[in-house]
């Protein structure tokens, strides 16, 4: 028995010292920095040979702790200081993406090293992340030919889905904005994604995570306006972008108006007023009568409380409809623009199921108070008509075609009578 007890302390005594001696050489950067520097300098420019002793080092080396020192060294050749700068205490390597041509091929092939790498080590993926956005915070620190590689690596690595979109929120950091380093470098980097990407591709991932509404912020608050993105944007051969941030714009704007107007309704303004200030907005934001004809009806049926009951919803629909004829009447001047509305009709009473019976009514009440002509009833009914509920709707709309048919027969055939 008092040889057990004697035996305890001796066995955690050992296992502390085990420990304190771990803990002291993971804290140690400098330890790390030194292997990561020496086996990149007997790897140089090969960067094949870069990637499969990263890949090695991984088992040895303590990436999870020095993850932001593992990144500084590959991009920079050392420790990065705040702001930018190398740390001059340590041993700093030439062979790193700073150093390297500043070529797309090459840009290529360091993307690939940090693919492989992230792909072997997963759990570097949001350090990496983490990296991208300092990095981006340093540019400042940084001289023009570095920036320009690491807005093109950026570039190749939001492509391929290394990273994701919202590390560009560094770039609306308000000293890199001010100086327009952020516009500069946003240049490099959508020309780098673009030609790996199509502008579709590159649309996606900005709306994923919320970033398609807010790329004026690379710009200065006097200068943040469409036509000033535009034309910079232009400029720099990126109208693909310039296009995406204007069409961008303009569903915010009408976003904007549709709600606007959904208040005008429920406030009970005159329709008068209403109009003007359509005609207004028309103008400002050069909206076409076909697009302002779909919003006007959202915003008619979104101001209204619906009945869930079938039967009573028609009547309320028509009553509605009814008060609110003349602004429909008064954006309905073209053809395309009734066709519009009727699309629009077609598929809210297909979205709506309650409002299925209700197509033909609303329709039949619009023909009547001229919002809608025959001669796009007749269209809509012949060939420009939704795949959504046909059937339902072309049923429901038959015995009001024909006579609409008959009645045209029977004008021509007066008016021949009367040549």
């Amino acid at each position: 028995m008092s040889n057990q007890r004697q035996q305890k302390p001796t066995l955690t005594g050992q296992r502390f010292k085990t420990r304190k001696r771990d803990e002291k050489e993971r804290f140690d950067p400098s330890q790390f920095q030194e292997s990561i520097v020496q086996g990149l300098n007997q790897t140089g420019t090969d960067l094949e040979a870069v990637a499969k002793f990263l890949d090695a080092s991984g088992a040895k080396l303590d990436y999870r702790r020095y993850a932001e020192t593992l990144f500084d060294i590959l991009v920079a050749g050392g420790m990065l200081a705040p702001g930018g700068t190398l740390s001059d205490d340590v041993t700093c390597t030439d062979f790193c993406l700073f150093k390297a041509q500043e070529d797309m091929e090459t840009m290529q092939a360091y993307a690939q090293v940090f693919n492989k790498l992230i792909r072997r080590y997963k759990y570097l993926e949001k350090g990496f992340e983490e990296e991208i956005k300092k990095l981006l915070l340093f540019l400042k620190g940084f001289t023009e030919s570095e920036r320009n590689k690491l807005a093109m690596l950026t570039g190749i690595l939001l492509a391929n889905g290394n990273i994701s979109a919202s590390i560009l929120s560094s770039l609306f950091n308000e000293n890199l904005v001010k100086e327009g380093v952020s516009a500069c470098f946003a240049v490099k980097l959508f020309k780098s994604w673009l030609s790996e990407k199509d502008i579709n591709s590159v649309a996606a991932s900005l709306r994923k995570v919320g970033m398609d509404n807010r790329l004026m912020e690379l710009f200065p608050a006097n200068k943040r306006s469409c036509e000033h993105f535009s034309k910079y944007f232009t400029d720099a051969g990126l109208k693909e972008l310039s296009d995406f941030a204007r069409n961008q714009q303009s569903i915010g704007a009408r976003k904007e108006l549709q709600k606007e107007l959904q208040e005008l309704m429920l406030r009970g303004d005159p329709l008068k007023d209403i109009i003007a200030y359509i005609r207004e907005e028309i103008k400002k934001n050069n909206i076409s009568e076909q697009t302002m004809i779909g919003l006007i009806w959202s915003s008619v049926m979104s101001s209204m409380e619906w009945n869930k009951k079938e039967e009573l919803v028609t009547e309320q629909a028509i009553k509605h409809l009814k008060q609110y004829s003349p602004l429909l009447k008064a954006f309905t001047s073209q053809g395309l623009s009734e066709l519009t509305l009727l699309l629009k009709i077609q598929e809210y009473c297909y979205d709506n199921i309650h409002f299925m019976k209700a197509f033909q009514k609303i329709v039949v009440l619009l023909y009547k108070a001229d919002v809608l002509s025959e001669e796009a009833i007749l269209k809509w009914y012949n060939e420009a008509h939704l795949a959504k509920g046909k059937s339902v709707f072309l049923e429901q709309m038959k015995k009001f075609v024909e006579w609409l048919k008959n009645a045209e027969e029977e004008s021509e055939s007066e008016e021949e009578e009367a040549d």
